[in-house]
């Protein structure tokens, strides 16, 4: 499997990767350590105590690197919950709204990283 075809199959955008990334190789590195951090975790873990910093920070995080990688549909889920608890915004959605987001986020990422680790053992 090739890293574009990787990208085929998990729904992410490889034309915008490689606009930043600019190489395969670099595109094949970044994208196999993005199972190996942390964002997806801290964020989930953020939700469980509804920490309005916490949840900003990680879904920031998690929205930079996702846009970074061309993974779309993860970075606009981690977007809506960076602008839901950007400092100074008003909250728009309830408790519960926001764990749904949530959960739907976490299925967006196992669907991710089970592509990216078909496309490690390929």
């Amino acid at each position: 499997m090739t890293v574009q075809e990787l990208y085929q199959s998990i729904g992410g955008d490889y034309d915008q990767a490689m606009r930043i990334l600019r190489m395969d190789k670099l595109l094949d590195k970044h994208i196999r350590k993005f199972t190996k951090n942390n964002l997806v975790e801290n964020l989930l873990a953020a939700g469980e105590s509804m920490d309005p910093t916490a949840l900003f920070e990680a879904a920031h995080a998690l929205k930079g690197v996702s846009a970074n990688l061309g993974l779309t549909a993860l970075s606009n889920a981690a977007s809506e919950i960076t602008e839901e608890f950007r400092p100074g915004a008003s909250r728009r959605l309830s408790d519960d709204e926001v764990k749904a987001k949530l959960r739907a986020l976490g299925e967006l990422y196992r669907t991710v990283a089970e592509g990216i680790r078909r496309y490690e053992g390929a």
